[in-house]
Formats: structure tokens, C-alpha cells, sequence
């Protein structure tokens, strides 16, 4: 387990329930990427024309059908973020979770220079390419090639990440 994640186990002791575990879990999977369909986040062009606030004066986007600033994304922010709101409401009132034996939360609570560096690497790649790592799969299947080139780079991201993280 990472050590920013609180635990109250060892390795291996929550394996109850197994198959219902990895049921939540495809359900989750598919809530999610219906999600990012239904939403939108998934076509790279639709995030863009959000991202494009010049639009909303100049109402020129190369993005968008109708050249206009696409404003659909922040009821999707904000959907996640009151889902998020009433999570933790609900995790305050409860004293275990009821489909696992623990809380899995972030212990570290402060900004760093890397979490820091990374979201502004996150939001310079989300607004070169259009896409974030979930929506990013899905162009596998609906733009393959952009799909490879994205995931690859992201994944070479990763691993120098890594790799520098070990030299310190």
C-alpha cells in the first residue's frame, strides 16, 4: 500500500468477498466511462472549447461546431465535486465503510513542490491534447492513434517520474 494512504491492516487481509469486490469495482468502471461519455470529457474537442475561454468574447473556437465557448463541462465539475461534498458527509457519519473493512484516504495533507509540479503538468497536458488519463483509454477505441500517442507519452511520464523519484 502507498504510504500517503492510511491503513489499519497488513498486506492481504482485506480479501473478503473477492468477486463482489472486483463486481463494485466493474461497476464503478462502467458508471464512470458512461460518465465520461455522456459528459462529454471523453472527446477531446468538447474539452478543448471549454478550455478556450477566449471564445467567450471573441466566439471564434476552433474547437467547437458553432465556434463558441462550451460552458458543459463545469456542471460536470461541479456533479463531481458535490459527489465528493457528500462522500466525505457521508464517511464522517459512518464508522466503517460497508464494502470494505477500512478507510483508504490521502494521510499527507499538504502541497508540496511535487504535487504542485505535477498538476501543472497535468493541466498543460490536459489543455495541449484535450484529454485527462480516464478519457484518455477511450480514445484507444475512438481515435486510436492519438489514443497510442497520449497513453505512450503519458506512460514515459510515468516512468521518469519514477525514475527521478529514485536518484533523490
Amino acid at each position: 500500500m502507498s504510504s500517503n494512504i492510511k491503513s489499519h491492516m497488513t498486506p492481504n487481509q482485506d480479501t473478503s468477498y473477492p468477486i463482489f469486490h472486483l463486481f463494485m469495482h466493474l461497476i464503478i468502471g462502467v458508471l464512470f466511462g458512461a460518465g465520461l461519455a455522456i459528459s462529454e470529457m471523453a472527446n477531446p474537442n468538447a474539452v478543448l472549447s471549454f478550455l478556450d475561454v477566449s471564445a467567450i468574447f471573441t466566439q471564434d473556437s476552433p474547437f467547437s461546431k458553432n465556434a463558441n465557448w462550451n460552458p458543459d463541462l463545469i456542471f460536470v465539475m461541479v456533479s463531481a465535486i458535490s459527489i465528493g461534498v457528500l462522500a466525505y458527509g457521508i464517511k464522517r457519519k459512518l464508522p466503517q465503510p460497508k464494502f470494505s473493512s477500512i478507510w483508504r484516504l490521502p494521510s499527507k495533507l499538504t502541497l508540496d513542490k511535487p504535487l504542485i509540479f505535477g498538476a501543472i503538468l497535468f493541466g498543460i497536458g490536459w489543455g495541449l491534447a484535450g484529454y485527462c488519463p480516464g478519457p484518455a483509454l477511450t480514445a484507444l477505441v475512438n481515435n486510436p492513434m492519438e489514443g497510442v500517442y497520449f497513453i505512450s507519452s503519458m506512460l514515459v511520464g510515468s516512468f521518469l517520474f519514477q525514475t527521478l523519484a529514485k536518484l533523490r
